[in-house]
């Protein structure tokens, strides 16, 4: 019994390995159009020549001791232009500057967007007859708003990492 399955098993992989290496065939159709088979009984196919299989074996995995630090591999080089401090805290302040001007234009831009939006009841323009158009422009203020909000949000998070 053990050994018929043992030859079953080796038959069964024999035929795998039978099959991987079927010829393939380049079949081009009236209209260009390329496709690859494993049979070439339809008009217009070629055998394909292709390269053996190659396996190239993972490398090995290293140990601790062959790892280097990891403080080591985020250290800057020696020759590296270092900044003193007053200019970093300057360029700092410049940027926590930039970031508070953008939210406050941003939040300017929430308030009007949130007094037209009337909530959710805008004024219809002229050239809104149609309810679809009129619905299709609320939709769009809604982005809007809530990627205005999200915008302020995020640019919170900024000025809260900063030093």
């Amino acid at each position: 019994m053990k050994k018929q399955l043992v030859g079953l098993l080796l038959l069964g992989a024999a035929a795998g390995y039978a099959h991987a290496q079927n010829e393939v065939y380049l079949c081009v159709d009236e209209h260009g159009k390329k496709e690859y088979k494993n049979t070439g009984l339809t008009k217009g196919c070629k055998k394909v020549d292709l390269p053996g299989i190659t396996m190239i074996p993972a490398p090995p995995k290293r140990t601790a001791a062959q790892n280097p630090p990891a403080r080591a591999a985020a250290s800057s080089p020696s020759d590296f232009p270092k900044v003193d401090g007053d200019t970093q805290k300057a360029r700092d302040n410049d940027r926590k500057q930039i970031l508070l001007d953008e939210m406050k234009s941003e939040e300017q831009k929430l308030a009007n967007l949130k007094k037209e939006f009337n909530n959710g009841e805008p004024e219809r323009r002229g050239d809104e007859r149609n309810y679809a158009k009129y619905q299709e422009r609320v939709g769009a203020m809604k982005e809007d708003i809530g990627r205005t909000e999200k915008n302020i949000e995020a640019l919170r998070r900024e000025i809260g990492n900063l030093k």
